[in-house]
Parts: structure tokens; sequence; C-alpha cells
């Protein structure tokens, strides 16, 4: 049970770590994404710290914003996924 439930807190570690990296690649600050979406900064601080899960629309409309599809995010998650088990 211990193992499986590592293994989940990584997955979302990696999941974290792509929203962020997704966010700075499209020259996005935390506030500039907040604005658009109509939220407070403190929603994406805290699903990019692990404190909050998003919906799997609010993660469309996050790839939106930062030039992506949801498509697009799912494969690149894919791949750090399997990455991260073979390490």
């Amino acid at each position: 049970m211990r193992a499986r439930l590592h293994m989940h807190r990584s997955e979302q570690a990696t999941l974290q770590e792509l929203l962020k990296d997704m966010r700075v690649s499209a020259g996005l600050r935390q506030s500039d994404v907040a604005k658009k979406l109509g939220v407070p900064q403190s929603f994406v601080s805290k699903y990019e710290a692990g404190e909050r899960r998003l919906d799997l629309i609010e993660i469309k409309r996050l790839c939106e914003l930062f030039g992506s599809t949801l498509g697009r995010f799912a494969a690149l998650l894919e791949k750090k996924l399997n990455e991260d088990g073979r390490e």
C-alpha cells in the first residue's frame, strides 16, 4: 500500500511540474494565468504546489492558455511518467 501511495505522490508531482513548466515556457507568471482565468493567483499557486487538484476541464483551459492542446499535454505527461518510472 505504501509503495502505491508513494507512486501516486510521485505522479502528482510530475503533473505539477509539467503544468509549471508549460506556464513558464509560455512566458506567463502565475498572476498572468490567474488573471486570464478570472481566479485568484493563489489558485495557480495551490495547484502548482499540489494543494489543489484540477479537473479535466480546468486542465484543458490551462493548455489553451499555454498554447497547447489537451492531447499534447496528455502525451507529455505520459512520457514524463514513463521516464520517471524507469529511474
